[in-house]
């Protein structure tokens, strides 16, 4: 994380080579202010006005910063969450050129898409955090209802798909200290205004858009909104324990119970089964070929046609 706030404040000009090389032991959090401040300076396409501009929420954006360019929102979410950033915090940039999926995958994220992350402080056990992904693909679903998308669908744990093809991911991460969860950064990247042929080759064919599926280019900066107002209603639904009502919604768009998988948990652990359902904490629930059943709490699971 130093390194990506390092390389942040350099770009924007805030810190130079020279001053990196006298102070070679940099405190990086002498500058949480400065970080701040980039994300509030104006920016091309997204905007933190028409965003905020009849925002229906109580708490989810009232605190938004915009960046024209960063290695990842995820990583500035972090950083920030460390530095008096408020519960439902949003961070959000134009660009990003370094982001992360699950695994450690790379995620393309040009001009064009929605990246953001949103800071919370929802106080609660590790074995509760997979429904936060969970509620976030759920959230996500009810945004693309809203615009138009019929049948937005989720793949377990964390893709949105539309007709079959991926058009969002999310990565759920938690900052914890002395084994307690102290924020959690939940980052989306949708694929908005962009074209095909503005993602590697490799990912085209298992990829949509927003704007392929409508058949328009639609205004971000509504999506966002419309977006932060459905992550508010089924945060709150976390808030209030209402865990099945989460998981009720998530079943009703699943895109993964009643197919044939391959399961790839860690440590190279793969075999095929058919899903059952989720459980009440989020793991899926599969049959393996000898019939017995099995929780799958962490790892992939790859459709078999």
């Amino acid at each position: 994380m130093r390194e990506e706030i390092i390389k942040l404040l350099k770009k924007e000009n805030k810190i130079s080579d020279e001053t990196i090389s006298e102070i070679k032991n940099i405190d990086i959090n002498d500058f949480s202010t400065v970080i701040k401040e980039l994300g509030r300076e104006k920016t091309e396409y997204i905007k933190s006005s028409e965003i905020q501009k009849d925002l229906n929420t109580k708490f989810i954006g009232k605190e938004l910063y915009v960046y024209k360019e960063v290695d990842s929102t995820n990583t500035v979410a972090k950083f920030l969450s460390m530095h008096d950033a408020e519960n439902g915090t949003v961070i959000i940039s134009e660009k990003q050129t370094n982001a992360k999926g699950r695994s450690g995958k790379s995620w393309a994220s040009p001009l064009g898409g929605v990246w953001l992350s949103i800071i919370l402080k929802p106080n609660v056990d590790h074995s509760r955090l997979p429904l936060i992904t969970l509620a976030t693909g759920v959230a996500v679903a009810k945004t693309l209802e809203r615009i138009g998308v019929e049948n937005p669908e989720i793949k377990w744990p964390n893709d949105i798909m539309i007709n079959g093809k991926k058009v969002c991911g999310i990565l759920t991460e938690a900052v914890a200290k002395l084994n307690t969860i102290e924020n959690v950064i939940v980052g989306v990247g949708i694929d908005a205004n962009l074209e095909i042929a503005d993602f590697p080759e490799e990912l085209q064919a298992g990829t949509t858009t927003i704007k392929n599926e409508l058949g328009r280019e639609g205004d971000e900066n509504l999506l966002i909104r419309i977006f932060l107002e459905e992550f508010e209603k089924i945060s709150e639904t976390f808030y209030d324990k209402e865990y099945e009502a989460i998981l009720k919604d998530w079943r009703k768009r699943s895109y993964t119970i009643g197919k044939i998988v391959e399961v790839r948990e860690p440590f190279n652990t793969y075999y095929d089964a058919y899903v059952v359902g989720i459980g009440k904490e989020g793991a899926l629930i599969v049959e393996k070929i000898d019939g017995t059943l099995e929780k799958v709490i962490s790892g992939e699971c790859i459709i078999k046609n």
